[in-house]
């Protein structure tokens, strides 16, 4: 077999896998087992469904969604921001809502939180409401050292970065094992990148389905649709917890009809 031949073989066997991944979400997406958890426009009073760690974040709810603010001082710890859902969410999870990026920044994350819970070491116990107070300076380090949770950064730079078309979508499962280094052994394979999404003052449709074995993130704008997907088989099992908006200093967005389906 010539070069071109494996090239062709290598094109035919991905355009499979991809529509295998988009019928395997569709089914999920549209199954009748979903019941709606949560909701919220986004436009009435935030604090009636969530609490916010960070002393420099604000959050503002206007006709166009929530607008969640980080502080504007990059690099430091207690202008990042993390906005919790009040109410925890069991098994099969999906998620629906609509992103607007408001900054231009082209450095730094914005991440989504999946059934975090305290890893149960005091005084990190499973409700993070509870401890709240520990992380009124919201530091990366509190977060993917004492909560189990899926991270979904997306919208996201690396923090050395300078070209906006450099984004990256990656996906990470906390806590950190002892010892070892976060960049290395909390990621889930496979990072994807320059994905040509979430410019500036454009509304993208996020729907996120997450299982015991697949994590979907698909995104939808205009008439344009792209989805990105994780195995967790091999991943240890989350059951319970809350959903997190993060936003590392700096960056903004607007979040809109955000629900929460969980399976009957």
């Amino acid at each position: 077999m010539n070069l071109q031949q494996l090239l062709i073989l290598f094109f035919c066997i991905s355009i499979n896998a991809q529509n295998t991944e988009n019928k395997e979400f569709d089914i999920l997406n549209e199954s009748r087992q979903w019941k709606l958890e949560f909701q919220d426009s986004g436009t009435k009073n935030w604090q009636a469904k969530w609490f916010l760690d960070g002393l420099q974040a604000s959050v503002k709810n206007t006709k166009a969604g929530m607008l969640l603010n980080a502080g504007v001082k990059a690099a430091s710890d207690s202008d990042h921001a993390v906005l919790w859902t009040k109410e925890s969410f069991k098994g099969n999870v999906k998620i629906e809502y609509n992103f607007t990026r408001k900054d231009s920044a082209t450095k730094w994350a914005i991440i989504l939180y999946l059934q975090a819970t305290g890893t149960g070491k005091i005084p990190f116990v499973k409700d993070i409401s509870k401890w709240n107070s520990l992380r009124t300076i919201p530091a990366m380090k509190t977060y993917f050292t004492n909560i189990k949770a899926l991270h979904i950064s997306y919208s996201s730079f690396e923090n050395d970065n300078t070209n906006s078309e450099k984004d990256y979508i990656r996906v990470r499962q906390y806590p950190v094992k002892k010892g070892q280094n976060f960049n290395t052994t909390t990621e889930i394979p496979n990072p994807y990148f320059e994905t040509g999404l979430f410019k500036t003052d454009e509304t993208y449709t996020i729907t996120v389905i997450k299982t015991n074995e697949k994590l979907f993130f698909n995104v939808v704008e205009k008439n344009t649709s792209k989805l990105f997907s994780w195995n967790l088989k091999n991943q240890p099992s989350l059951h319970e917890g809350r959903i997190g908006l993060r936003q590392m200093a700096s960056r903004s967005a607007l979040y809109k009809d955000f629900s929460v389906y969980t399976m009957k």
